[in-house]
């Protein structure tokens, strides 16, 4: 294999304090590389190397010792590319960050294997010469629109999977919801587990897991009738703010799941689906190292709802 089989290589030099470290140690320390990936890299001829030689984890660097670890590249050949219109918020050779129309689903499943914004990102990754396989970070459900995050490599893929589960990843939603929430700000601790009467729907249950949701309320329309309420996750449940906002009163507009117990109105009607956006998102760049945020406007359809929902046509 040459190295045009390999991702950018990331390296490091090994210190005066370092001397006599073993390989692993040196690349856990200054790449936080995990032992998985380690062990991924043992299989390829350049995938561990010291000043350009191929070495074995447990070797000892010296003083000035270059260690280099290479990924192989990889495809999603279980993935169909398929054109679609992308709205690209932030690309580098470590990421790609999109902006999710409502209606479409992140990953193939049963029963969706083209129509996903899978397809779509390996047919832009596939008509750009790019041999990168699709991992996201994490996914919105199909009517939610807003930002996806999508690692290009297996290290960036792995360091910020860990950064989500410290709870260093900051997303914040933006949702319209039916009344007022009492108080105007908090936080709603209530665990969430499947619901044993409908297991394709979610409730909050003193056995269930911790869900921890914290709301603020931005806009009140109506006397109260509606608002719009931003959210920040501290855990990252499946459905989890529709079912925290439906656990204190206030379901999200436009939510056929988890909606009023009296049904649809016309609002709902006028949003089309559920009335969620994520937009934004904040972390460190793995490679980089550098803290940063990205924003994605509210799409016009959630506009068109607040219009509506601002000249008081309830």
């Amino acid at each position: 294999m040459s190295e045009l089989d390999y991702y950018k290589p990331l390296s490091v030099t090994a210190t005066e304090r370092e001397d006599g470290m073993q390989v692993r140690t040196i690349l856990e320390r200054k790449l936080g590389v995990s032992r998985k990936l380690l062990s991924r890299l043992k299989l390829t001829e350049l995938g561990l190397t010291v000043n350009g030689e191929r070495v074995y984890t447990s070797d000892r660097v010296h003083t000035g010792d270059i260690v280099t670890i290479r990924m192989e590249k990889e495809r999603s050949d279980d993935i169909l590319p398929e054109p679609m219109p992308l709205d690209i918020v932030f690309e580098d050779d470590d990421l790609l960050i999109v902006n999710k129309p409502a209606g479409l689903i992140v990953h193939p499943t049963h029963g969706h294997y083209t129509g996903t914004l899978a397809n779509g990102v390996v047919h832009y990754w596939a008509e750009r010469g790019e041999i990168v396989r699709f991992r996201p970070i994490h996914r919105l459900d199909e009517h939610t629109s807003g930002l996806v995050v999508i690692a290009k490599t297996p290290y960036v893929h792995q360091q910020l999977s860990e950064q989500l589960q410290a709870d260093e990843i900051e997303k914040r939603y933006l949702a319209f919801v039916h009344n007022k929430p009492e108080p105007n700000t908090g936080t709603v601790n209530g665990p969430i587990d499947r619901d044993p009467e409908r297991p394709h729907l979610r409730i909050v249950t003193p056995d269930g897991y911790a869900s921890v949701t914290h709301y603020e309320t931005a806009a009140v329309y109506g006397d109260g009738k509606a608002s719009c309420v931003r959210l920040k996750l501290e855990t990252g449940r499946t459905h989890q703010i529709r079912v925290h906002m439906k656990h204190i009163g206030c379901p999200l507009i436009g939510d056929e799941m988890y909606g009023p117990d009296g049904g649809l109105g016309e609002a709902d009607e006028v949003a089309g689906r559920q009335a969620l956006h994520a937009e934004s998102i904040a972390f460190t760049h793995p490679i980089t190292r550098e803290r940063m945020k990205w924003t994605a406007a509210l799409p016009d359809d959630l506009r068109r709802l607040e219009l509506y929902l601002q000249e008081g046509k309830r």
